[in-house]
């Protein structure tokens, strides 16, 4: 799998008064291509909230780099780099064709559930992880 593709179609209520998407709309366009980068691995959040973990966002270095409109097509990407004991790092951009509009590092740690404290990746999910990078 690699890098993951995700399209996104920008919609009215992502934009601004002028018709540009607004800055923080591109966090939630990273989120969503990761979150279905987990689900084409086979791992749905909310099976992992039962059996006690949950992955949140701990740190996000983002460019904004050119912007984009409404009703413009986009892919997102997610490409993991760094896989830690609690902790992975992916690298994402949101593209429009060969244009590089916005890209981010964004570090997700594993949390326990009950405690919010950090807590070791289940070993078959690091491994699986692992094998992206």
């Amino acid at each position: 799998m690699k890098k993951f593709i995700w399209p996104v179609r920008v919609y009215y209520e992502d934009t601004d008064a002028g018709g540009v998407v607004y800055y923080a709309n591109y966090l939630k366009f990273f989120e969503r291509a990761r979150t279905e980068m987990l689900r084409a691995m086979g791992y749905e959040q909310d099976q992992l909230m039962a059996e006690g973990i949950i992955f949140v966002v701990r740190s996000i270095q983002v460019d904004y780099l050119i912007p984009a409109r409404f009703n413009e097509q986009l892919q997102v990407s997610a490409d993991l780099s760094l896989v830690k004991k609690a902790s992975f790092d992916f690298e994402q951009q949101i593209t429009r064709g060969d244009e590089v509009l916005c890209k981010g590092i964004i570090r997700v740690a594993c949390l326990d559930v009950q405690t919010m404290r950090p807590k070791a990746i289940p070993e078959n999910i690091q491994e699986q992880l692992k094998n992206e990078c």
